[in-house]
């Protein structure tokens, strides 16, 4: 069978994922890399490990498909978002990846806030101004050490590392990676003045904007002869790895949204031309030139069951990422079963890493409301779930207040293997949701987007015809209504508890209020 390799590159592990033009996974191979924390607010990734761990997980795949008698006719990249990296000329990383998850430019997100300047950035470039954002990271960046900023050849992110690595050559980035680093107008298809003055950079710096469906230049000779693959091979420059995981599981209706429920979750549906959120909680992403993606991402989803089991069950913290936590966490959720809808009058707000959408604060805490005697830990992990689902039903209420209604959600992520988070989100949400039969949704999305520029299938809508579903979780009526009544308190308490929990910040030290890990932060230049 021809196949195609779809490589996608994450936050803690490349995938690559090898699939043929029925849609049907035929093989994965995984190789992780450490999140690095050297200080607080800190979230950075060995550029090299990122690297070397592409041409690892392509080689073991290559290897398996030639023992099937595969023959692989090309690769398509899918790579996390709003990683930012410098590069030499020749796109060799001069330093660590900073990820998403990085919060050092909180203070330079809070001045365009409040200045005004960051509805205009997000209205152009459908990017929320907050700190994961590229353009903020360059803006913080900038305050340290101008002369690195503006002496660097090359700026970038995950994609323009592995394009580096795999093909050379110029420095190109997919439309995809390039909507959501906060630097490109999504409108009018450029890099933005604006932004490129407040990020000290050039335009120069940063990639060539390709289609996410442009061929490269084909896969290197050094690339070739480290993953046993043609010098030559085509290679698809993909887009990034959110919105090729509503393609991978077959999301791309405006009214069917992809749920991902993993560490943390995300919910987006696919429009047809860049749409904004007048209220600024959602973002826009390109998938293809016509086909967006509109959605929030949450910071808290699994880790929250994982941070419960860790810290309210025995040996909780002996294991804290294994198959034991694992099987730990299942242990939680089967307790928490027990527990009706609304865990007896408990609300959680489940804002332990602060949270993205719809609030865009970084700097949120997470809080139990309405503690009693009678409450136990099986209802503080289903008022954890609850949370959870609750926030992803807020970025469903802004998806209906933009004009983009949903009537069904498909969803994949470690935690779609349980019933009562599959529940919960069918009953918060109030539609049928539907289990993606593959686990690799981004990846397996790399492969279809791959297929369809190698001209093995005639468009998208083809391509995710293909993608099995397994038959809807309808929501509970009782348990509809619950959440519809506790969704407003969740609101109303993240509201009315900001400043409280902004307070709290100053007594996380004994010693008065912790200093930032690296300085103070710089002001943001005017535009």
């Amino acid at each position: 069978m021809d196949v195609v390799i779809g490589l996608d590159s994450g936050t803690t592990a490349t995938k690559a994922v090898t699939a043929g033009a029925d849609g049907r996974v035929r093989d994965v191979s995984s190789v992780g890399y450490p999140l690095l924390v050297p200080a607080p607010g800190h979230a950075e990734l060995d550029a090299g490990a990122v690297t070397r761990a592409a041409v690892d997980a392509l080689a073991e795949v290559a290897a398996r498909a030639r023992d099937r008698g595969d023959d692989v006719v090309g690769i398509s990249l899918s790579a996390a978002m709003h990683g930012l990296v410098p590069m030499d000329g020749a796109g060799a990383p001069l330093g660590p990846v900073v990820t998403w998850a990085d919060n050092r430019a909180a203070e330079q997100a809070a001045v365009l806030q409040a200045d005004g300047r960051a509805s205009g950035l997000h209205a152009r470039t459908g990017t929320p101004v907050h700190p994961m954002s590229p353009l903020l990271k360059l803006a913080w960046l900038l305050g340290q050490d101008p002369d690195r900023v503006t002496g660097v050849p090359r700026w970038g992110g995950v994609k323009e590392l592995v394009v580096a690595a795999l093909v050379g050559g110029r420095h190109v980035v997919d439309r995809s990676s390039a909507s959501a680093t906060g630097l490109h107008d999504i409108h009018a298809g450029r890099w933005d003045d604006e932004a490129l003055r407040l990020a000290g950079v050039r335009a120069d710096q940063l990639g060539e904007v390709l289609p996410t469906t442009a061929l490269l230049d084909g896969l290197s000779g050094d690339a070739a002869r480290a993953t046993g693959l043609p010098a030559g091979l085509p290679v698809v420059v993909g887009a990034s790895d959110g919105v090729l995981a509503n393609l991978g599981i077959g999301a791309v209706r405006p009214d069917v949204a992809a749920v991902s429920l993993g560490t943390s979750g995300a919910m987006r549906v696919v429009v047809p031309a860049p749409v904004v959120d007048p209220e600024r909680r959602l973002f826009c992403y390109a998938l293809t030139e016509d086909r967006w993606v509109v959605g929030g991402a949450v910071n808290n989803a699994g880790s929250v069951v994982r941070w419960a089991a860790r810290t309210m069950a025995d040996g909780g913290g002996d294991d804290p990422e294994g198959p034991a936590a694992d099987r730990l966490d299942a242990q939680l959720l089967a307790e928490a079963e027990g527990v009706p809808a609304g865990s007896a009058g408990l609300l959680c707000l489940p804002y332990l890493l602060g949270e993205r959408a719809p609030w865009w604060r970084p700097g949120l805490r997470g809080a139990y409301i309405g503690l009693r005697r009678e409450h136990r830990r099986p209802h503080l992990v289903r008022a954890a779930v609850e949370g959870v689902c609750q926030q992803l039903a807020l970025v469903r209420d802004a998806f209906a207040a933009t004009g983009l209604p949903v009537r069904e959600v498909r969803a994949t992520g470690g935690s779609v293997s349980s019933g009562l988070w599959l529940r919960t989100l069918a009953a918060a949400l109030d539609l049928p949701v539907r289990v993606a039969d593959s686990p690799e949704g981004a990846g397996l999305g790399a492969c279809l987007l791959g297929l369809h520029a190698l001209g093995a299938l005639p468009d998208l809508e083809a391509a995710t015809a293909l993608v099995g579903v397994g038959d809807p979780v309808v929501p509970d009526p009782a348990d509809v209504d619950v959440y519809a009544r506790l969704r407003p308190l969740v609101s109303r308490s993240t509201t009315a508890l900001t400043d409280v929990l902004a307070s709290l910040d100053g007594l996380a030290s004994p010693d008065g209020p912790a200093a930032p890990a690296t300085g103070p932060a710089p002001p943001v230049p005017s535009g």
